[in-house]
């Protein structure tokens, strides 16, 4: 757990790492419109800089329109140049992204996307708020009691009524448009992922392997999502 956590020592050297002129303020930079430009599915809201440990990301934030849920758009360096984007779509785990959760893999592909972003120079990441494979927060702590009774990730949606997976990429073709990006080098071990992209018009030139070191905790998660849902995970078998 201690691997997945951020300590206050490790977030200062990083901080320092940081190039002073990527700290520095932007007098130049004219102020982010406050103003709401409507997309097909999202309407844009806001942008700020995002000072991070590894890097100042600009956030950008947009509403859904049919649910008013706020979803998020985070881009490093000039992203809308033409040039194919390294990017990560990451659904929204509360228990994992911001609890240290050891059931899934979410909060550690979280950081590595930003890591590898922040490599770059260059990238971008869309934060969707679809918690649970889009069932919700509660519903998914449902799910999570019916696995501790032995069901599997996928069982545990369907006997709750639900399908394995009910997330949506759709809502993301608004949020390139809005930063100009035209092509995808894709951080995932998903291939719905890619292929719903895909189909929505988004040029995935590359899929970049997304793949985290298992626990004890999340090792039978890992395997289902390879067996059952089809993803890319290499097994030490």
């Amino acid at each position: 757990m201690g691997s997945s956590r951020i300590s206050s020592l490790q977030q200062r050297l990083i901080m320092q790492s940081i190039p002073d002129a990527a700290l520095a303020p932007e007098p130049d930079s004219p102020p982010s419109t406050e103003q709401a430009k409507p997309g097909a599915l999202l309407d844009y809201v806001s942008s700020s800089r995002l000072p991070t440990p590894w890097a100042v990301f600009e956030i950008h934030v947009f509403v859904e329109r049919s649910n008013q849920k706020e979803h998020v758009l985070l881009t490093l360096g000039d992203v809308a140049d033409g040039q194919p984007v390294l990017a990560r779509v990451h659904s929204e785990c509360l228990t994992g992204d911001a609890l240290f959760s050891l059931r899934c893999d979410c909060g550690p592909q979280l950081q590595l996307a930003l890591e590898r972003i922040a490599k770059e120079g260059r990238g971008a990441l869309m934060y969707l708020r679809q918690e649970g494979r889009g069932i919700g927060l509660l519903n998914k702590i449902r799910a999570y009691h019916l696995q501790d009774q032995g069901a599997d990730t996928v069982e545990a949606n369907e006997q709750l009524g639900f399908p394995a997976d009910m997330r949506r990429y759709d809502i993301c073709k608004d949020m390139l448009e809005h930063a100009g990006i035209q092509k995808l080098r894709l951080m995932t071990n998903n291939p719905r992922k890619v292929k719903t992209l895909q189909e929505i018009g988004i040029d995935v030139v590359e899929r970049v392997p997304h793949q985290i070191e298992g626990n004890p905790f999340n090792a039978g998660y890992l395997n289902t999502k390879r067996l059952r849902l089809g993803h890319w995970l290499e097994t030490d078998e």
